[in-house]
């Protein structure tokens, strides 16, 4: 999580994967229970034949319950190794603030060599399950629980502050590819590469069954109310993610978003079937990427619709892995970033000047598929910076390269970060060696501003006399939305974050409608002690955020920003066949159109969608179906100061000569240039009537068929197909079916509406994936 995402924005060279988006899976219609469907959050999808408890977590708007003043989200990250037992400050559970957050992500739990969640072996030197910090006032073992350490205080204060809900974070950065063993060593198992997805590209779903099903038994187990998804990175971009998982993820590249997707499918419906049996609903949630390079190798990030809500990782957008100095997490693009400036984002006309390495984007980018209130932004309590910084003002928009590039990090021309006294919380290569990226906790940045030298650094291997050199100014952005420190003797630059960019950042927050925000992490907050003279490890930061929430208006909880029909059909659409890698620009999939429902489409119907406006008003098809953009929510020339609006709302229609038959498709390339979430709030007009899709999974709609009559209408009563011979090859528990699949089973005939496996026909209800064709 704290290290790079690797913004590089080479977006003419960048590409995604090939693998489908199933938005016709979606069918979530009517619970069984009507008490619980008014809870389900906008676009949430339902395990088919589950009664889901939403109401024990959401209200009947769907927005969440967090607490009369908890009007957003506070989600903090709490590491599991600042234990204090290696001399360093302890951030423990008693550290937290409990009343200012919402959410606690207890990171990191790994994936074994046998896809099981682990946080290792028990015992006295585990710090989750066994360590015990006698002595340390608040860090009193709870006896009411069967295990110790950070599992057993997170449970001891829950119970104090039953608002708060814990979830366990699964990977990480470190441990995405693999994990670290009992005794320190990292083992390069594969991690969520492998346990995903086969060497050949196919989805592994006996190990996603073994991850999810530890998983669901994990939480139940330590008190958890959810499993938070921190895999970096499903993408198809090469060379993305952590070097040393190179060898599992670039082998893999063409099956990692499917691998992606079904692992989520499957958490999610697992996690309902437990819910539903526990009385309570298990949240699910992921730590996405903001970086445009990444996501656009993401193909429309179809796992959202699985997802509780989405945390974007809107941090490490610049740093050392590359030569170009700027804010680690600015809120808005200010049309001088060099790195897309030297990528040509401003000036090629296909962007519509839209610069991409900030968190007003990112938002815009996830909004395109989620309510705002499913979608929480993140905010890095930590430091990056560079050294040896030539150019900019006070150092932004500079440049520091470097030749000494970290081995395989694929890299041709790396930064030179910032290291020693101004890299306090840095990361070790396999060699044991700094690595120099300017990391440190805002404690320590705001000492550095202050020019004092903290009496921890000797905790740091700092010797007690070390002083520092120049003076470390303070500058502010307000375009940005970003601080940062610059040392012009030593020509160090720290991008920072502090009250003042937070408070503006939360102010954003409660403007969008957004749920809340993400903290990376809550050991980075400071306090002011003012009989040491210096910060140390406090919760100023986290207590703005609080202050500026408590009082805010409720969330956005609905997708849609006008009135969509209420009656939806069962129509697939689905955005797939994305080219791999750096063969996609422009971004390029298939949309297929799939008519699920009894009545011919004539020619001329219309299908109408939004997609983001992170992707610019200029989306096109190659195939005569007259795509066009009827309304844009952002027409500026480009996005200074953030983005104006949500939508690009987008009209195509089958042509005049071409109808669409009961169970046939149709396809069209599509052409867009910057990435966007799957696109959503979608109708189909014909016959003088519209209607919504139901893939779309919105509150508030009914599933209808316009029947096989003269008329659009709904036809209640379909007709079954007469009986006689089964034709259809008989349904096997162990044989995958495709979308539009028809199977013989129990004297009946069946259609898959999507993708599936070991679901078996005429168990999965009316919202299920097999349509029953009648007898035969």
């Amino acid at each position: 999580m704290l290290s790079p995402t690797r913004a590089r924005t080479s977006l003419l060279a960048a590409g995604a994967t090939v693998a489908a988006l199933l938005l016709s899976s979606l069918t979530g219609g009517v619970s069984h229970a009507a008490d619980h469907e008014s809870c389900r959050p906008d676009g949430l999808y339902k395990t088919p034949g589950v009664d889901v408890p939403y109401c024990s977590v959401y209200d009947t708007e769907g927005r969440e319950k967090m607490g009369a003043d908890h009007k957003r989200r506070v989600i903090g990250y709490f590491t599991g190794w600042r234990t204090g037992k290696n001399g360093e400050p302890a951030y423990l559970a008693s550290d937290i603030p409990w009343d200012k957050v919402t959410h606690l992500n207890y990171a990191f739990a790994h994936i074994r060599s046998d896809h099981r969640i682990s946080v290792g072996s028990d015992g006295e030197k585990n710090a989750a399950t066994g360590m015990t910090w006698p002595g340390v006032a608040g860090a009193e073992m709870d006896p009411a629980y069967g295990y110790k350490g950070h599992f057993n205080l997170l449970s001891k204060f829950k119970k104090q502050h039953p608002d708060v809900k814990t979830l366990v974070s699964v990977g990480g950065w470190a441990e995405t590819g693999g994990y670290f063993a009992d005794n320190g060593d990292r083992v390069n198992s594969g991690g969520f590469y492998s346990m995903a997805t086969h060497a050949d590209g196919s989805v592994n779903q006996a190990g996603i069954d073994t991850f999810a099903d530890s998983t669901v038994a994990f939480i139940k187990k330590y008190g958890f109310n959810g499993v938070d998804i921190d895999y970096e990175y499903p993408t198809t971009m090469k060379d993305a993610g952590n070097p040393l998982d190179f060898s599992y993820s670039n082998g893999r590249r063409a099956g990692l978003v499917k691998g992606y997707a079904a692992l989520m499918k499957s958490l999610r419906e697992k996690l309902d079937r437990a819910g539903a049996a526990d009385g309570k609903h298990y949240l699910l949630t992921v730590a996405a990427p903001s970086s445009g390079y990444l996501l656009r190798g993401m193909e429309t990030f179809q796992v959202q619709k699985y997802l509780d809500y989405v945390n974007i990782m809107s941090y490490d957008l610049h740093g050392a892995w590359n030569e170009y100095v700027g804010p680690n997490a600015s809120l808005f693009d200010d049309g001088k970033d060099a790195e897309l400036a030297a990528a040509g984002v401003y000036s090629t006309a296909q962007y519509g000047g839209v610069g991409y390495l900030n968190t007003d984007w990112a938002y815009h980018y996830f909004r395109g598929s989620m309510p705002a209130g499913r979608i929480n932004i993140g905010l890095p309590y930590y430091t990056r910076g560079h050294k040896n910084v030539q150019g900019g003002t006070d150092g932004l928009w500079g440049k520091a390269p470097s030749t000494n590039c970290p081995a395989g990090a694929g890299l041709t021309k790396c930064g030179d970060g910032a290291s020693g006294i101004d890299n306090l919380w840095h990361d070790k290569d396999t060699a044991g060696k700094e690595s120099p990226a300017g990391s440190n906790p805002m404690w320590h940045a705001k000492n550095l501003e202050k020019g004092v030298v903290g009496d921890y650094v000797t905790k740091y291997g700092f010797p007690s006399d070390t002083k520092l050199t120049g003076t470390y100014a303070r500058k502010y952005d307000a375009t940005l939305v970003a601080p940062w420190l610059w040392n012009a003797e030593k020509k160090v630059f720290l991008s920072t974050e502090d009250e003042q960019s937070v408070k503006a950042k939360a102010d954003y927050v409660v403007d969008k409608g957004i749920g809340g925000t993400m903290v990376w992490e809550l050991a980075g907050d400071y306090d002011w002690n003012a009989a040491k003279g210096q910060y140390e490890i406090g919760d100023s930061l986290t207590t703005a955020m609080y202050e500026k929430f408590k009082s805010a208006s409720p969330y956005g909880a609905k997708r849609s920003t006008v009135e969509l029909p209420v009656k939806a059909l069962d129509i697939g659409v689905d955005f797939g066949q994305f080219p791999l890698g750096d063969s996609n620009y422009p971004i390029s999939p298939k949309l297929k159109i799939t008519n699920n429902t009894k009545a011919t489409l004539p020619g001329g119907t219309e299908f109408q969608f939004d997609y983001a406006t992170s992707a610019p008003a200029n989306a096109k098809d190659q195939s005569g179906f007259n795509t066009r953009i009827v309304r844009s929510d952002h027409t500026a020339a480009n996005n200074i100061g953030g983005l104006k609006g949500d939508y690009n709302r987008v009209s195509l229609k089958l042509p005049a000569w071409q109808t669409l038959a009961p169970g046939a498709s149709v396809e069209l390339d599509f052409v867009y240039y910057l990435p966007t979430s799957t696109p959503s709030n979608w109708t189909v007009t014909f016959g003088g009537q519209s209607y919504a899709l139901a893939g779309d999974l919105a509150r508030g709609t009914t599933l209808v068929d316009p029947g096989t009559g003269p008329g659009p209408g709904p036809d209640p009563s379909p007709t079954p197909s007469p009986g006689g011979p089964c034709a259809a090859p008989a349904w096997s528990a162990t044989s995958e079916y495709g979308g539009g699949t028809t199977v013989a089973h129990k004297s009946h005939q069946w259609k898959s509406k999507w993708w599936t496996k070991g679901e078996e026909p005429g168990t999965t209800g009316e919202w299920g994936v097999w349509q029953d064709l009648g007898a035969c």
